[in-house]
């Protein structure tokens, strides 16, 4: 997901999105303990989404204040 569609969300879709990328993230390692993944950089993919969403919603947080 880029940065420009993250922007265009509300704080509450942003919200929710953290939400599963961070069950995404957590089923992935689980799956990846007990046998290896086909792409292991989806992990890094995932935890990279959740960084910039939460970026993206610390700065709108900023400027609605």
């Amino acid at each position: 997901m880029k940065v420009q569609e993250i922007k265009e969300l509300s704080v509450s879709e942003i919200q929710e999105r953290i939400e599963t990328e961070k069950a995404a993230l957590q089923q992935l390692e689980l799956n990846h303990a007990t046998s290896p993944l086909d792409n292991p950089m989806k992990i890094r993919h995932t935890r990279r989404n959740i960084a910039r969403l939460t970026t993206v919603l610390g700065q709108k947080q900023l400027t609605e204040k």
